[in-house]
């Protein structure tokens, strides 16, 4: 099942996107300009993020801040 916990998802949403780009996490923590500890630990949902670094990390990944912070619902229920 998946969280509901917003810092949940976006970090589920972070890690999905990065690894579907082959990105390891301290090539995306240079491209976004952030600590690759950082990183690591608003994906696994351990950091409250901040409006400017969502958008960071969407640049560096070719994506909108949306596709990171969005819910999505799978029929597997």
């Amino acid at each position: 099942m998946a969280s509901t916990e917003p810092s949940q998802v976006f970090g589920e949403n972070l890690k999905r996107i990065r690894l579907l780009t082959g990105m390891t996490q301290e090539q995306l923590a240079e491209r976004s300009g952030l600590d690759r500890t950082y990183v690591s630990s608003v994906e696994r949902g351990k950091r409250n993020i901040s409006l400017n670094n969502i958008f960071k990390l969407a640049e560096a990944l070719d994506v909108t801040p949306v596709e990171l912070i969005q819910t999505t619902y799978s029929n597997d229920n």
